[in-house]
């Protein structure tokens, strides 16, 4: 059994999560996490990850372009904790302690490049996890030192750490630095350059030069797809399965560009009639979810304008989706907008759509399973036209069920149902689909 070492500072093997922390489910490896546990503890390492995990919220809620996707926020979260445990070794005084970029970072700071994140915004990152990170190490010292000592111990723990971060920034920098060299006189970097100018700014680019660069006519009709997975190690499978939607909605030529990790955008040349051979969509469903991976697609759209209007469209059907996940919805592994845009319309602005809600529904949005229950209900009643028997069948409940849920939601709104039915029926579906992001009362931005 392995033998935790004795840190230098006493008070470091007293830290402890405030909350549970699975261990299987750090973003380190697990032979990384067994070695820093056997060195520093159990409870200070589960105190590491649990505060890595808020500092990496913090970043991408002040950073947004570190995130990007629930796979680049992995592969961040991956980086950030092997620094966080790393500081903690470093002010333990560690035998053991490691360089201060590891794998774990080195692969995030190559996301960053090639996602073309400026260095300043990578390390403006840096600077809050290391303010948030230093903030709750000077606070534990602050609490679990003897008094007498306490003003001594912060100074020299700030030190250490501002030291360690130096350090850090600095071969950050070296490494984001070298990275770029490569990347930037690459093919795959042109490509996507080039696909993002002309996502950007079409009419500034030459077409017919583009798509010689591409390998892409960008004079054909097109279909648009993003796909995505929520883990940052599918590699090549999210290539492959662009393709395979694409080819399903009748697609021949196709053009993959990588944008983040576990994200990929992609365009096929489809018949500009809108006939196209494919097979039933469960068929696709299946595929994609054996891959492990979600798509979200737009509608054909000719020459450089539909090319870009599908992309905007798949965007669009992606981020609803998004949404139903963070409600706790079923996965959709494929996702078309024409089936969502009216959704995808409504939420563009998620504030307005959840004061839209609350109003509406008043106290139908309130919280509880049984107040769920009768949204679900209405909404499905007004959506089969009252009938019944297609509600029960809809929702799995006895027709009495029904009647009664009903009747008791038009209790909670106070009105009839026919009064204001259009918005009713609408809020009724923002909420279903979208759950808590639009019943919850939002902090109103500053």
């Amino acid at each position: 059994m392995s033998r935790t070492s004795r840190p230098r500072r006493a008070w470091l093997a007293r830290l402890g999560p405030r909350g549970e922390v699975d261990l299987g489910r750090a973003a380190s490896p697990r032979t990384v996490i067994e070695d820093a546990v056997a060195r520093l503890g159990r409870a200070p390492v589960c105190w590491a990850i649990e505060l890595s995990t808020v500092v990496v919220q913090r970043i991408v809620a002040e950073v947004p372009h570190l995130g990007g996707s629930p796979a680049a926020i992995e592969l961040l979260r991956r980086g950030n904790e092997a620094t966080t445990v790393q500081a903690l070794s470093t002010l333990a005084d560690s035998p053991v302690a490691v360089l201060p970029v590891g794998e774990a970072t080195l692969e995030g700071i190559r996301e960053f490049v090639h996602r073309a994140i400026p260095l300043e915004r990578v390390l403006q990152g840096v600077r809050i996890g290391h303010a948030a990170t230093t903030e709750a190490f000077l606070r534990a010292c602050a609490e679990l030192v003897d008094p007498d000592v306490a003003v001594d111990e912060v100074t020299a723990v700030s030190r250490d750490l501002f030291s360690y971060v130096d350090d850090l920034s600095d071969a950050m920098i070296r490494a984001y630095l070298a990275e770029h060299e490569v990347w930037s006189t690459s093919a795959a970097a042109a490509r996507a350059g080039l696909v993002r100018s002309l996502l950007s700014d079409a009419p500034a680019v030459d077409i017919d030069e583009a798509s010689r660069v591409l390998g892409y006519n960008l004079r054909r009709t097109h279909q648009a797809v993003v796909v995505w997975s929520h883990s940052p190690d599918v590699g090549s499978a999210l290539q492959a399965a662009a393709i395979e939607v694409l080819r399903a909605h009748g697609g021949t030529a196709t053009l993959v560009v990588p944008v983040a990790a576990g994200r990929v955008w992609a365009w096929g040349a489809v018949p500009a009639d809108g006939t196209r051979e494919d097979g039933p969509r469960e068929t696709l469903a299946q595929d994609l979810s054996r891959r492990q991976v979600q798509a979200a697609f737009g509608t054909p759209g000719a020459g450089v304008a539909g090319f870009v209007r599908s992309h905007r469209e798949a965007q669009r059907a992606e981020r609803v989706e998004r949404l139903r996940r963070e409600a706790g919805r079923s996965a959709r592994p494929a996702t078309a907008y024409a089936d969502v845009a009216a959704l995808a319309l409504l939420a563009t602005d998620l504030e307005a759509a959840a004061d839209f809600v609350q109003r509406e529904l008043g106290a139908l949005a309130g919280p509880g399973a049984a107040m769920e229950a009768l949204r679900t209900t209405l909404y499905h009643y007004l959506g089969a036209e009252r009938s019944l028997l297609e509600v029960a069948r809809r929702v799995h409940v006895a027709r009495a069920t029904v009647t009664y849920r009903v009747k008791r939601a038009q209790e909670v709104l106070g009105h009839d149902l026919d009064n204001r039915r259009f918005a009713l029926h609408t809020a009724l579906a923002l909420a279903e689909e979208l759950g808590d992001a639009v019943l919850l009362p939002r902090t109103p931005h500053r």
